[in-house]
């Protein structure tokens, strides 16, 4: 059997997203350094990799990380202060608040809040 161990971001400023994520989103930095950080969200882990310069990070809708959260309203002002993007609006589906938004270098992130 395969073990996923990482999903692995490319950005063209690791640190800087790596505080996105932290700040953002409270995930945990376990490791940040210029070329690579690893960051800690529950069991799963995300590394965040340097873009060669003569690559693009993506800007499609894949890969899409999920993550909920415990309040949609202050965590979407917290992203788009640290320059992350509304993909549409907040909607209000029966089961809570969804979002999706792009962050600094154009990855989609998914946002729930469930309702109580």
């Amino acid at each position: 059997m395969s073990i996923l161990k990482y999903m692995v971001l490319l950005h063209k400023d690791v640190p800087r997203a790596a505080q996105f994520y932290a700040h953002g989103l409270g995930l945990a930095v376990n490791v940040c350094t210029q070329r690579w950080a690893e960051l800690q969200s529950g069991p799963c882990k995300i590394a965040l990799m340097e873009a060669p310069t003569n690559v693009e990070p993506s800007k499609g809708y894949s890969p899409f990380l999920s993550f909920n959260v415990k309040d949609m309203d202050g965590t979407v002002l917290r992203l788009l202060s640290m320059g992350a993007e509304l993909d549409g609006p907040i909607r209000h589906p029966p089961q809570g608040k969804v979002a999706a938004m792009r962050c600094l270098d154009g990855h989609m992130l998914g946002l729930f809040e469930p309702n109580e």
